[in-house]
This record gives C-alpha cells, structure tokens and sequence, in this order.
C-alpha cells in the first residue's frame, strides 16, 4: 500500500445523528476503514441564495479502488440533493496506518 492508493473522503450533513448513521454504515459496508464526524460551519451559494449553516463533516479513510463505490453509495444514502463527495489523496502517512485503510476495506 503506497500513500496514493488512499483518500480521504468529505462529505457534509445538515444533522449530528444522520451523519453518524451514515459515517457507521460505510464502515460497516468496508468502503471506508473509519470515519470522522465533527461539527463545522459553511457558507455557500445554493440555488441563488448565500446560506450560512452549522453542519456535520464526515471524513472516510478509503482506497482509491473504491472511491467510485463510496461515491455512489453516499448519492444513494445521503439525504442532500446534491450532496458534497470530495475525495483528496494521501501524500504522506505512516505504513501501518496505510496497511491498516487497506485491511479494513479489504472484501472479508
């Protein structure tokens, strides 16, 4: 496992609980070896209107091979229109927290 087989992916939601279950489900279906869920506050532009919003980011900890899969399972899952899925590499990490992304994502 080099530091480019592993991504991490954002994705935001609008409720603490909603972006648990959902940070919960992608681990338990192994497309993300973990998640992180923490408050944030955004302000963006949706269908012309400037929005100020508290929400709930959740980073995944995944592989490249399966950002195409964790993509379409948070369009599916996730209670937004259009939800955000950023996917950013890794440049750098230690061996066996990469060794570990893949085990967790590994088919068991």
């Amino acid at each position: 496992m080099t530091t480019r087989d592993v991504l991490v992916v954002t994705t935001t939601h609008d409720a603490e609980e909603a972006a648990r279950a959902l940070a919960a489900l992608v681990v338990r279906e192994r497309l993300a070896a973990c998640a992180q869920v923490y408050p944030i506050a955004s302000v963006y532009r949706w269908k012309g209107e400037v929005r100020s919003v508290g929400e709930w980011r959740i980073d995944f900890k995944t592989t490249a091979g399966l950002v195409d899969r964790l993509t379409a399972f948070l369009q599916e899952h996730h209670g937004y229109e259009t939800p955000e899925v950023v996917a950013v590499p890794v440049v750098a990490g230690s061996e066996a927290y990469l060794a570990w992304v893949a085990a967790e994502t590994a088919e068991p």
